[in-house]
């Protein structure tokens, strides 16, 4: 079982977004030191939800502080992004680190960035194939050209080829966020891993490994390459001696990042959007997630993989919105659950 932390850099209600940046960056740090897999940063525009807007760029950063820790993106986004210029960040990350970068792809929300990056309604409606596909084939070929509905170009060379890496792998691993049976189906065609979000729990996660499978394997995948996929599971840790004073934590301090988070994204198009209670998301998430004592969170996450046959993580340690209390969880999500999962 590989167990990383997930990172969203939130500002929570009376904070600054360097505060956010600073306890993200220390939280990468301390998870190393307390031997956690990996390290997924999420990247959202405009909003305290998340305050960094380039999760490659974070990991940059993070897969320089570190020596063994791999670091992914969860997500990209690629409806804001061309995907040639992602895809050569990825490469150079890639080659740099060893192999320790993970490009998680998602194609985001229908949100005003759109509109400030330029790509339109369409590339969020629409578009995620084609740049998934494009970027893909940019991590995979010696010469990419593309002569698509929204990108076309010459053949050019892959400079740099991340098959230059003196690694095993001959490229970054990609997985794709999927939220719906459409996305399921995208990246089983594909082959590619998923990573699924901390809203669901253990049965829709894994009625959608069990699409992705069906699908691969009717689209010609291996039973071998089926049987591989290393899926994601994204979800929420926080660590007490008492149950109850780990849920405390949180529905004293996430509620309100939600709210003010959750507020702040405006529409493209301004079409009408549903959020949800901030306390009643609190307490779901509460509810399917490892928040508890070590021995519970230990049993969670042996059950959500026994369930959905996933067996790869992307924890949410920063609920409490506090740097002490965050590395705290960190260290002790490293000493005292991930020993019960060996």
């Amino acid at each position: 079982m590989r167990v990383g932390s997930f990172v969203l850099a939130a500002q929570f209600p009376g904070q600054g977004e360097g505060e956010a940046l600073y306890r993200a960056v220390r939280s990468a740090e301390v998870a190393e030191e307390a031997g956690l897999d990996t390290v997924w940063l999420a990247e959202h525009h405009f909003v305290p939800y998340g305050t960094c807007p380039s999760a490659v760029t974070l990991a940059a950063l993070l897969l320089g502080r570190t020596r063994r820790l791999r670091v992914g993106t969860a997500v990209s986004v690629l409806s804001t992004t061309h995907p040639v210029t992602l895809g050569e960040q990825a490469a150079l990350l890639h080659i740099t680190s060893g192999g320790r970068f993970s490009l998680g792809l998602g194609r985001g929300g229908p949100w005003v960035d759109l509109e400030v990056f330029g790509g339109g309604l369409r590339a969020y409606e629409s578009g995620f194939p084609e740049s998934l596909d494009l970027l893909v084939r940019w991590l995979r070929e010696p010469s990419v050209a593309a002569d698509g509905e929204r990108y076309r170009f010459r053949e050019v060379p892959v400079v740099p080829r991340p098959s230059e890496s003196l690694t095993e792998t001959e490229g970054p691993e990609v997985v794709v966020a999927c939220t719906s049976p459409a996305s399921v189906r995208l990246a089983a065609e594909r082959g590619l891993p998923m990573l699924l979000g901390m809203h669901i729990g253990d049965e829709e996660k894994a009625e959608m490994v069990a699409l992705w499978q069906r699908h691969a394997r009717a689209c010609g995948r291996s039973a071998r390459e089926v049987h591989r996929a290393a899926h994601v599971s994204a979800g929420v840790c926080q660590i007490a001696d008492r149950r109850t004073d780990a849920a405390e934590t949180l529905l004293k301090a996430m509620p309100g990042w939600l709210k003010q988070g959750l507020e702040a994204h405006v529409t493209v198009d301004g079409r009408q959007r549903r959020m949800r209670d901030p306390l009643a998301y609190t307490e779901l998430l509460c509810g399917l997630h490892p928040v508890g004592t070590p021995r519970l969170c230990a049993d969670r996450l042996a059950a959500t993989s026994e369930r959905t046959g996933i067996s790869r993580f992307a924890l949410l340690v920063e609920g409490s919105g506090d740097l002490a209390a965050t590395e705290e969880n960190v260290r002790r999500l490293g000493a005292e659950v991930l020993p019960q999962l060996v």
